[in-house]
């Protein structure tokens, strides 16, 4: 059922009782994604702004933002166990960080906290465009269309002022509120997971205070097959330590 957390703010409404769970979906996609994971829970599967229901922010925002906007709405309730995935992943840890009494647990899948990786050098042509717009001998919008074709299939899909969300949040660093958090965590990875490597997962968990990983053979980034099962008995498990 689709309720309204805030005038700017929509989320699948699952079970009749208060919600305990906050579930934050990945980019491009919708609370929608959580649907199995949180059947027989009570909980809100949060349309971020710009995805699903929910309409864009009025800036390009960072995870801090996002984060900070998802707190205001929720003020006077919980705390929940959050679960976060992917993009939702990054603002669920920024909410803990930053809001740690919203906050009892994380349960995070899929999330790009930490490079394992230096991240890759822009295409040969882009560099050069860019130098020569530098040097005032093309216009911006060659640049434009060669960072278009240069960027990712989301960089490309991303219109307006969502396409600035996401070069915000893929420059971004987690490495220090990861540090803050205190609350449980439990991390659920898809061992070929190539949005969020595993490599990464374990970095960040190692600058975690609490956290278990759990590492799914032959499960990539989305939420589906094995690994739906395995985040769904983690979500459960997770709650009955609260209960």
């Amino acid at each position: 059922m689709l309720t309204v957390v805030a005038e700017d703010l929509l989320a699948d409404r699952v079970g009749s009782g208060d919600p305990r769970v906050l579930a934050l979906h990945g980019w491009s996609r919708s609370g929608g994604d959580f649907a199995r994971v949180l059947a027989g829970t009570d909980a809100l599967a949060i349309h971020l702004p710009g995805f699903g229901t929910t309409p864009p922010p009025p800036a390009p925002w960072g995870s801090v933002e996002y984060a900070d906007h998802l707190a205001a709405a929720l003020s006077g309730t919980g705390p929940y166990v959050v679960v976060g995935h992917s993009f939702g992943g990054r603002v669920a840890v920024r909410l803990a960080a930053a809001h740690p009494g919203l906050v009892t647990s994380l349960v995070l899948t899929g999330v790009p906290l930490v490079r394992a990786t230096p991240p890759p050098k822009p295409a040969l042509l882009l560099r050069v465009v860019k130098r020569l717009h530098a040097a005032h001998l093309v216009p911006a919008s060659i640049v434009d269309r060669a960072r278009r074709n240069a960027g990712s299939a989301d960089y490309r899909a991303a219109e307006g002022v969502m396409r600035g969300v996401l070069v915000r949040v893929v420059g971004e660093d987690y490495r220090a509120d990861l540090a803050r958090v205190t609350q449980p965590v439990h991390m659920v990875w898809g061992a070929d997971d190539d949005a969020a490597p595993l490599a990464g997962a374990r970095l960040a968990a190692e600058l975690l205070a609490d956290v278990r990983l759990d590492v799914v053979p032959g499960a990539g980034h989305l939420i589906e097959g094995e690994l739906e099962r395995v985040l769904t008995v983690a979500v459960a498990e997770t709650l009955g330590d609260h209960a």
